[in-house]
């Protein structure tokens, strides 16, 4: 009796224990990662930190009485000054859980990120982030963390191959559906004692299309051979373990049913083993005979008129899957546009012309058709293609696919509504619906953006062709740089390399690049301040005659600052009494980027500071780099190098305005 007592006495205490550590994990979310974008701050005592906390109060309210785990809010009036936030709950967590959850991820985000305009943490059963610009419906799949399991798991290659069938079930699962819970869970059977549990979920205001992109970019990247592990983005996650890490009586798990690897082939006695030598050499013969037969026909058809064929891009292991599942067929983007007419056309530009059209979703896009005399051949196509769907950034144009089948080149892009920056900035009418405050938007979103590519994101990217062309602007007038034709990729520890093919546009590009090829993070920033420039004084950086002496306007704007009259440079549509001070700590800065020495140029990571925070006082600049002094040169024109170490020069027709267009070639 005494025995099976203390028997049922254990038991008791064991169910209590678990039942208590089951409360005790609800009640106590599971930390698991957090991101602070070292990009700007705010003051204690700013309006943004004001908005902030009611940001994060409504935040918490909503996720107390909302059985959906998702919602979203804005707080603040003025745009420089607003927050925006979210929050996503676990598929299969309840509204206690999620609201727990959310209320501790408001707290624990401003100890672990203070002073910080943007922030992300993520726990098991929640994440929540908040910025100070729009993150709703916003695909972002950096920063991307990744936390593997310790334990190796047994069989790693039947493994990694069921794991790859039950997430491609769960990724299709959860981008499945427009609207509602992105969020699917599979479980498949690894051994007789063994299941596989695998969880993949997207922020519920993600577009399909988006979830799915998100969720393929976090699976490439799940630790391979371990027992279970995880990977997180600002907007989707994927998890696998082998146990239930997850309430399964909360929710529906579909059943994965792998497809078996083949059997090998066993030989027979007898008569079955000479069955078996004619089959093989039959196979060998007739194979043979087709290699021979396939290879003379494609001998032939390159000989004859090139028809519509897919080409492959070529990239490492790692960027075939993302790379693969952005292309699309010539029929679908010949659709979308209809056939490319000239109703569906944008514009055109060096490289081609840029077509809208609707994908069959009902989505929109931006098609850009490459010319076949275009100067951007496969390996600038190529380029652009690995390096933009690797790119995920609010001020980055996002790269939706791509096609080449024979001579078409096709990259289709997110639509953005507004064109390009140059569009309202040069037009005497539009260029007055660009205020100060939203100029100021679009100056301090392309340094961020700018800033990511050179420091934020896993690549270090030099753009190389920053221009106001190049910057597109969405319905609200967020900026979004575009063209990556040309960018390069930089390692880690590489500070400058060096081209004999000098690619960009002629008036944006650093003097060091134009004259010798040289480019690193401080060329772009010198692009940055020549736009900068332009979008202060509402004008090109060409030549105008209207001003003293006939000068370029980067030479006039500091002859006017050398002699305390900065404020004959400003566009007069922005100086009034409120913007002024910040209009003119802006041309400082924009100074200070096209100062001729490179190593005193500030990083985009400065000008963000210097942009976000009016504490900071700024240096003196230097005199600016002026290595144009002819007037037949007009500034603004694309050049372009064949690769050729001599100093020369080739003059082309003139152009409509009489300027003569003129390729340079570096020394």
């Amino acid at each position: 009796m005494n025995f099976h007592f203390f028997i049922s006495l254990a038991l008791f205490l064991l169910h209590n224990f678990l039942s208590n550590s089951s409360r005790t994990t609800e009640a106590a979310p599971t930390y698991q990662w957090h991101d602070c974008p070292d990009t700007s701050l705010f003051a204690s005592n700013s309006t943004y930190r004001s908005n902030l906390n009611a940001l994060l109060s409504s935040l918490s309210s909503a996720a107390t009485n909302n059985s959906d785990g998702f919602a979203n809010a804005t707080a603040g009036k003025d745009a420089l000054d607003r927050a925006y936030g979210l929050f996503l709950c676990r598929g299969d967590v309840s509204t206690a859980t999620c609201g727990e959850c959310v209320a501790t991820a408001t707290k624990d985000i401003l100890q672990r990120c203070p002073d910080r305009r943007s922030s992300l943490i993520w726990y098991d059963e929640c994440m929540l982030r908040y910025s100070d610009q729009s993150i709703y419906s916003v695909m972002e799949t950096v920063p991307l963390e990744t936390i593997p399991d310790t334990g190796d798991v047994a069989e790693p290659d039947r493994f990694v191959h069921l794991l790859g069938e039950a997430m491609n079930v769960a990724a299709g699962r959860a981008s499945g559906s427009e609207s509602g819970k992105k969020f699917a869970v599979v479980e498949a059977s690894f051994t007789s004692s063994q299941k596989l549990y695998t969880l993949a979920q997207c922020s519920s205001d993600l577009k399909g299309s988006d979830c799915n992109t998100c969720l393929r970019a976090v699976i490439a990247d799940l630790p391979q051979g371990k027992r279970g592990g995880r990977s997180f983005t600002p907007t989707c996650t994927v998890r696998f373990e082998l146990f239930p890490f997850y309430n399964t009586s909360a929710v529906t798990a579909a059943a994965l049913f792998p497809s078996s690897p083949p059997a090998p082939v066993k030989g027979s006695k007898g008569k079955s083993n000479k069955s078996t030598m004619i089959t093989i050499t039959t196979t060998i013969f007739v194979g043979g005979f087709m290699i021979i037969l396939v290879l003379t026909c494609c001998m032939l058809q390159r000989k004859g008129k090139r028809m519509h064929e897919v080409v492959k891009v070529k990239g490492n292991a790692n960027e075939l899957p993302i790379v693969e599942s952005l292309q699309f067929d010539f029929a679908t983007i010949q659709a979308a546009t209809n056939d490319f007419s000239p109703e569906s056309m944008l514009g055109e530009g060096g490289f081609g012309k840029v077509f809208q059209g609707k994908l069959p979703n009902g989505q929109q896009i931006a098609v850009k058709r490459l010319s076949q005399s275009s100067r951007q051949g496969d390996d600038e196509f190529k380029n652009e293609v690995l390096l933009v769907a690797k790119l995920q950034h609010k001020n980055l144009v996002r790269l939706l696919g791509f096609c080449l089948e024979g001579d078409e080149k096709l990259l289709t892009y997110e639509f953005v509504p507004n064109r390009s920056l140059d569009y309202f900035l040069f037009d005497p009418q539009k260029g007055d619906q660009l205020n100060w405050p939203l100029r100021y938007k679009i100056v301090y979103g392309i340094a961020r953006g700018m800033l990511y590519l050179h420091e934020d994101s896993r690549l270090r990217i030099i753009h190389r062709d920053l221009k106001c062309s190049n910057i597109l602007l969405d319905s609200e007038m967020n900026p979004k740089i575009s063209d990556f034709g040309m960018a390069r990729i930089f390692g880690v520890d590489q500070t400058q390399a060096s081209t004999n093919k000098i690619v960009g546009t002629f008036g944006y590009m650093s003097p060091e690049y134009a004259m010798h090829g040289r480019f690193s993070v401080k060329s772009d920033v010198y692009s940055f301040g020549i736009l900068l420039l332009e979008i202060i004084c509402g004008k090109k950086n060409g030549f105008y005659h209207q001003f003293d002496g006939g000068e370029y306007l980067a030479r006039y704007a500091w002859n006017q600052w050398r002699d305390g009259m900065p404020l004959k440079v400003l566009d007069p549509a922005i100086v009034d009494s409120n913007s002024r001070d910040q209009v003119l700590r802006c041309l400082h800065i924009c100074l200070l980027c096209i100062q001729k020495d490179p190593a005193i140029r500030p990083t985009m990571a400065t000008v963000v500071l210097m942009l976000s925070s009016n504490s900071i006082t700024l240096p003196s600049p230097r005199h600016p780099a002026f290595f144009v002094q002819s007037k037949s040169r007009g500034l603004g024109i694309p050049m372009k190098g064949l690769g050729s170490d001599q100093s020369t020069s080739r003059t082309k027709p003139s152009s409509k305005n009489n300027l003569s267009l003129t390729e340079l070639y570096p020394r």
